[in-house]
């Protein structure tokens, strides 16, 4: 290296020290405004030809230096819009991975695992609910935030989607995110993987027992009287309840003391319009049906695609039940009024809510 390194030439070429500003002291205005005369430098405050300052509160969203809006008080996008969020999750995810591996995860006596119903399985289905069928919840503040409760659906759509479509509703639009244990038919848990599947998301058998066992220890329990009757009814027979059983859920419901809230389910019985079916195969494969539908079996695995409706579904005010003695569960008249009274107020809200909705597929926005 020269001597002459670090130096710079004077006006005439001669070498002379270079500068050196301190690290502990900030440049002045001096060290790099341009001279008072200069024809670059602002004018001062006073000068006429100032512009007015301007309004710097903000009543808008911040923008990035790319134009995209931020959300107001954060800084971060979808994936986050720096390296600690990018961090985070995978700090989250390696944490999620390191619990199943170990088995370092609690499921309860009926094989619920809370954890990955709430990181994995919703996380799959939430993309239908909101961009598929663009569900809408209407009077979720009826379902209990923090006590036992019976949820009792209509039950429709030729596959029991409306059951995925009810659990996500209440698990994200509920003002209490509530989980529910959703009872089903025996033929889900003969089935190997949605069996387990259905265990791992807090779903069991119905029957009398699991039922009571899970009203009495506060959790929200769903339940679809009309079975399979209901989910495989023709189209042209959409909208209308079929019959309700013999009222097994309202005795399990005044058993605990618990309310009785009503709910309609609005859409799914445009998504797989059931226009015939395959009875012979059907009970070759020990199905209840084999469903025909405008796309399926013509177009293969393509018409197993549900078809785009538009979804509400709506909870009605609760029906009482701690108004009558345990016992009152063993009398058949009684259990059959209530029954019948609840199938009344389900057909109701369907009725209503059909009308709200209005055409089955609007146009997308």
């Amino acid at each position: 290296m020269s001597e002459t390194a670090g130096r710079t030439g004077g006006p005439h070429g001669e070498p002379h020290e270079a500068q050196v500003i301190p690290i502990s002291r900030g440049r002045s205005r001096s060290d790099h405004e341009p001279p008072r005369d200069h024809p670059d430098r602002e004018p001062p405050r006073d000068h006429p030809d100032r512009e007015p300052p301007r309004d710097r509160s903000d009543h808008g969203p911040r923008r990035d230096p790319g134009g995209g809006p931020y959300a107001s008080g954060d800084d971060r996008g979808l994936w986050g819009d720096g390296g600690d969020d990018g961090d985070r999750r995978l700090a989250e995810l390696l944490a999620f991975l390191r619990r199943r591996l170990t088995g370092q995860y609690e499921v309860d006596e009926f094989g619920f695992d809370a954890e990955l119903t709430d990181k994995v399985l919703l996380e799959l289905i939430r993309p239908l609910y909101r961009h598929w069928f663009r569900v809408e919840t209407v009077g979720a503040e009826n379902v209990p935030g923090d006590s036992g409760a019976l949820v009792v659906a209509n039950h429709s759509g030729t596959i029991p989607v409306d059951a995925l479509m009810l659990q996500v509703a209440l698990h994200d639009d509920h003002p209490d995110r509530r989980a529910i244990r959703l009872l089903g038919a025996d033929l889900v848990y003969r089935l190997p993987l949605l069996g387990h599947l259905s265990r791992k998301t807090g779903h069991t058998l119905a029957c009398r027992e699991d039922a009571d066992r899970l009203l009495r220890k506060g959790e929200l329990v769903g339940v679809f009287p009309e079975g399979f009757k209901g989910v495989g009814k023709p189209f042209s027979e959409r909208y209308r309840l079929q019959r309700f059983g013999r009222g097994g859920f309202v005795a399990s419901a005044i058993r605990a003391g618990v309310p009785i809230v009503p709910c309609a389910i609005v859409g799914a019985e445009e998504i797989y319009p059931k226009i015939g079916d395959l009875r012979f195969l059907a009970r070759a494969l020990g199905l209840p049906y084999l469903p025909i539908t405008p796309l399926f079996p013509w177009f293969g695995p393509l018409g197993l695609v549900p078809l785009p409706s538009k979804w509400l579904i709506g909870f009605g005010e609760p029906i009482r039940t701690d108004e009558y003695a345990p016992g009152d569960a063993d009398d058949p008249m009684l259990v059959f009024n209530l029954t019948d009274q609840v199938r009344e107020v389900v057909q109701q809200q369907l009725n209503e809510l059909r009308l709200r909705r209005g055409h089955a597929f609007p146009p997308f926005l």
